[in-house]
């Protein structure tokens, strides 16, 4: 039995809306467990102060599943959220928060990232800390090219500590 035209035409509209529908369907799901995985993401972790067997103060910080080594801390007071890294010369700033800080951006350099050679601002922070840390006058770096909400802990400030890692435990000793 030979269909027509109007017949055929209308089979092909109906396997074109019945694709779109799964694309859509797929779609959503995508959206509701993005959602469901930002919620599960847990908070960033206080830094843990202890003192050790020579009553000096160490700060204990606790690896992410990514893992990452976030902490709270502040700079010049106000509260911020650090990404610790090796690799970074500088302590970081992203350019929203250097605002909200009220820091100056300084001389223009160029720095080479992950991403490319990037130009960012001179600034110095008068106090920045983690747990019971506190580091004066450290240089820094304004990034207007990262849009992240995190500070990256770089070697200005890593260099004044010593630190080590056992298993999903990163301790800073000033």
């Amino acid at each position: 039995m030979n269909e027509s035209p109007g017949q055929v035409e209308q089979k092909r509209m109906g396997a074109m809306m019945l694709t779109l529908m799964w694309i859509l369907f797929l779609l959503l799901l995508m959206y509701l467990f993005e959602g469901f995985l930002a919620k599960k993401s847990p908070p960033i972790p206080e830094p843990m102060t202890v003192t050790n067997t020579t009553n000096s103060p160490e700060v204990r910080l606790q690896r992410t599943r990514e893992g990452h080594y976030l902490s709270t801390g502040a700079i010049n007071g106000s509260p911020v959220i650090f990404l610790l890294d090796t690799g970074a010369t500088h302590v970081v700033i992203p350019l929203h928060i250097a605002n909200r800080l009220g820091l100056e951006a300084g001389q223009t350099n160029h720095s080479i990232t992950a991403n490319g050679t990037v130009t960012t601002y001179a600034t110095e922070l008068d106090r920045i800390s983690i747990g019971t840390i506190e580091l004066r006058h450290i240089s820094a770096a304004i990034n207007p090219n990262t849009h992240e909400d995190v500070i990256l802990l770089g070697m200005t400030f890593l260099k004044h500590l010593e630190f080590s890692q056992r298993g999903d435990t990163l301790t800073l000793k000033p």
